[in-house]
């Protein structure tokens, strides 16, 4: 196709199908368009490239969750606001709760800081050793993410690392130790983004639209929805919140989080 130009058939083409839109159906991509069209086929491909192990990771977390473990998660900056998406959702597990960094990911270089937040976390709703722990970090280099991964390694959880692995080769870890996330990570979720996260080009050198948001949302969505799925195919209860807005929502989310008194961070309405 001749450049500047993108299909309409967006399905087809994150298929990697040959296209046979005839010229009619074809005009001048806009940096939208671009985006759209490159970030639905990195998703579709980061999908496919983290099946198995969303698949057993599934297993593992609903093992944990079935009996009376937490899922927790944490991420530093923005990587904070994937860690929410499953925190308290309506369709999602009641068991997942989140460490959070006040400053915001300000100070998330500062050596010693991030195993500050796990420790007082971890005195406060409880870190357990049989759980898992999510920590997301897109870079994969910055102290914070690494520290509260290590701390909960130390106290015996399985930790699941969220990153972009090629953005970690590109830059060397701040953390002393000399390692990055998803070689400190017990199983390493890939977003599949480019170094930077912007995928759509502007001008020369200039990149927007990140991706690591919208796949890691959909990473993280999946490895509830298989933990659902292996829970309910081990006969076991399916601890899943509703929509609050849904009558008598409240009453039974309420009677799902009893079981977790004091262990989660977001407190049920």
């Amino acid at each position: 196709m001749p450049a500047g130009l993108v299909c309409l058939d967006v399905e087809r083409c994150a298929l990697n199908v040959e296209c046979s839109a005839a010229p009619k159906r074809r005009r001048m991509s806009s940096i939208a368009d671009t985006y759209y069209a490159t970030a639905t086929a990195l998703l579709a491909k980061a999908r496919e490239q983290n099946a198995p192990l969303l698949k057993k990771l599934g297993a593992i977390l609903g093992q944990s969750v079935a009996h009376g473990g937490v899922i927790h998660t944490f991420g530093s900056g923005h990587s904070e606001v994937i860690g929410r998406e499953i925190i308290g959702r309506a369709g999602g597990l009641v068991c997942v709760s989140g460490l959070y960094d006040p400053t915001g990911g300000f100070i998330e270089n500062m050596v010693g800081y991030g195993t500050k937040i796990a420790e007082r976390y971890d005195r406060q709703y409880g870190l357990l050793a049989g759980e898992t722990i999510i920590v997301i970090s897109n870079s994969g280099k910055n102290a914070s993410p690494i520290e509260v991964a290590l701390y909960a390694k130390q106290k015996g959880l399985t930790v699941i690392g969220l990153t972009c692995v090629a953005m970690s080769k590109t830059a060397p870890t701040v953390h002393p130790g000399g390692k990055k996330l998803h070689e400190v990570a017990d199983h390493t979720l890939d977003n599949l983004g480019l170094p930077g996260d912007a995928i759509a080009p502007v001008v020369d050198g200039v990149m927007a639209g990140p991706t690591s948001t919208l796949i890691g949302a959909t990473l993280l969505n999946l490895l509830m929805l298989e933990t659902i799925d292996w829970l309910k195919a081990s006969g076991h209860a399916l601890p899943i919140l509703r929509s609050q807005n849904m009558p008598d929502a409240i009453e039974y989310n309420r009677e799902l989080g009893r079981r977790y008194k004091g262990r989660l961070s977001r407190q049920l309405a």
